[in-house]
């Protein structure tokens, strides 16, 4: 018998005034996943993940999270649940073990002391524990705020584009923490419009205004959008983009740094559209898999702005 999603939802609906920010969204959520909700700024991602969670309520719509009814039992949910926001929101003018016993004390932890040593053992921020939150780095205050999030052992972590601003090594080791909590159980919610986020979570939605265009795992989003993508490598590449950009079986094109990417849906139509440039000496050109990118772009083409 599978065991049951820890988030199971359907219909939910928010509006703000005349605005239907978040559009009849459904989804399910197993344990222990990490499941990335990606789209532009305004796209309703978080407004939809703290409905799902019951931080906030719905105009329309029913379900669960971690068991509990997401309008009646809201209490019970947000009680085990960790958010870090994207903005760093933690006390400044505390130390780092002041901002973790003050987070103990407000979840009603069982031996607190406990708690916050074993967090800043686990976190490495023993040598930082007596520094300001002010003076951390970026990359240290973010796992100071993981540290906080993760502190009484929620089932459900929301994390708000919990990367931006960091350098490549703090977000690798963010990410590692992101996949151990995982693997314990901890199931992980990510709001993002950035695509080295997207990439790391197990399975995407992808929400435009409102609406959920597509929910897969992140390694089957290409085949689901449908496209067929070729990379074309070459010197001077501007000529190239501009005749391929109006020809037919080009559904997409986009330029990433000295090669262009160029999609489309009808396959043969596409390399009919290329065929002119295979014999040209100064361009490569070779099949590319279709990335999170690419989908993206092709989707929010297609999506219609409902808040206009």
């Amino acid at each position: 018998m599978s065991e049951l999603p820890v988030i199971d939802v359907q219909g939910l609906t928010k509006r703000f005034g005349s605005k239907t920010v978040v559009d009849d969204f459904s989804i399910k959520v197993p344990k222990g996943a990490i499941y990335g909700f990606l789209g532009p700024n305004g796209s309703g991602k978080t407004t939809t993940i703290r409905m799902m969670c019951g931080l906030l309520k719905a105009d329309g719509g029913e379900g669960q999270a971690l068991g509990y009814d997401i309008r009646s039992q809201s209490r019970e949910i947000k009680s085990r649940v960790g958010y870090m926001t994207q903005r760093f929101s933690l006390y400044g003018d505390l130390t780092v073990r002041e901002n973790l016993a003050f987070m103990a004390r407000l979840h009603s932890v069982r031996d607190p002391k406990r708690l916050v040593t074993r967090a800043l053992e686990e976190y490495d921020l023993e040598p930082r524990a007596d520094q300001m939150a002010n003076n951390l780095s970026g990359g240290w205050k973010q796992r100071l705020a993981l540290a906080a999030a993760s502190l009484h052992s929620p089932g459900l972590l929301l994390l708000d584009e919990p990367t931006a601003g960091v350098d490549p090594k703090a977000r690798r080791d963010f990410w590692d923490r992101i996949r151990r909590l995982a693997k314990s159980g901890v199931t992980v919610l990510v709001s993002t419009h950035y695509m080295d986020e997207a990439v790391q979570c197990d399975n995407i939605a992808f929400i435009a205004y409102g609406r959920k265009l597509i929910d897969a795992p992140s390694g089957e989003i290409a085949s689901a959008v449908g496209l067929t993508t070729w990379r074309i490598e070459g010197p001077i590449l501007q000529p190239v983009y501009d005749v391929l950009e109006a020809t037919d079986g080009v559904d997409q094109i986009a330029r990433f740094g000295s090669a262009l990417h160029v999609s489309g849906l009808d396959q043969g139509k596409l390399e009919g559209a290329i065929a002119p440039y295979r014999g040209q000496a100064d361009l490569t050109i070779t099949p590319a898999k279709t990335g999170l990118e690419e989908a993206f772009i092709w989707l929010m083409t297609g999506a219609q702005d409902n808040f206009q």
